[in-house]
């Protein structure tokens, strides 16, 4: 097992601890993370907000259903976040959703702050961008990853910060409406599709 996997995975969460971990801290006026700002805390609380809500609305597809079904290796998903980051608030709980349907996976949790060793073996473009799903198996080995963002997400932050140069607070906007017309089935898809691709389903 890679040493640096081995590390997260004992300091790892379940998805309810991470949830009590983040309430906890936004009731201490805090956020994860290394750094704590007034900004980030006002993200950890939006993003809690919104946590809350797609946990009641976010529906797993019936295609993904099957294809969850049809899973008979055990898995774990590894997901590196924190909880100011807005995409990782979308995208979690549609993991967690997804993760709940199989007792062939199990869904763990870490800080990217507090694992950065592994953190920097899974770079986007060298920069450090969560969430990321590491897709391990029974050995711990990796599959596959996915993230931070699925790619008509991607898309839409690259063309605006090819355009305008920044990643500013208008096309932030724009990506939490772009989540909230998507449904989280894009994400859904390109999880499984990568499952698909490394003959997990």
């Amino acid at each position: 097992m890679n040493t640096n996997i081995k590390s997260a995975l004992l300091k790892s969460y379940s998805y309810q601890e991470y949830r009590s971990l983040v309430s906890a801290l936004i009731l201490e006026g805090k956020s994860t993370g290394n750094t704590q700002s007034d900004d980030l805390l006002h993200y950890s609380e939006l993003n809690e907000s919104r946590m809350n809500r797609l946990e009641k609305t976010i529906k797993i597809t019936d295609e993904v259903l099957a294809q969850i079904n049809q899973l008979e290796t055990k898995v774990t998903w590894l997901v590196i976040a924190e909880g100011w980051c807005g995409d990782a608030a979308q995208i979690l709980p549609i993991i967690y959703k997804m993760a709940e349907l199989s007792e062939n996976i199990d869904l763990k949790i870490v800080l990217r702050d507090e694992n950065e060793a592994l953190m920097n073996d899974f770079l986007t473009n060298g920069g450090k961008a969560i969430p990321k799903l590491i897709i391990l198996d029974e050995e711990y080995n990796v599959i596959g990853d996915f993230g931070p963002r699925p790619e008509p997400a991607r898309k839409l932050i690259a063309d605006y910060k090819v355009a305008n140069g920044v990643v500013d607070e208008p096309i932030k906007i724009e990506l939490q409406k772009w989540y909230l017309q998507d449904k989280g089935v894009s994400t859904q898809n390109e999880i499984m599709q990568l499952m698909k691709s490394k003959e997990l389903v």
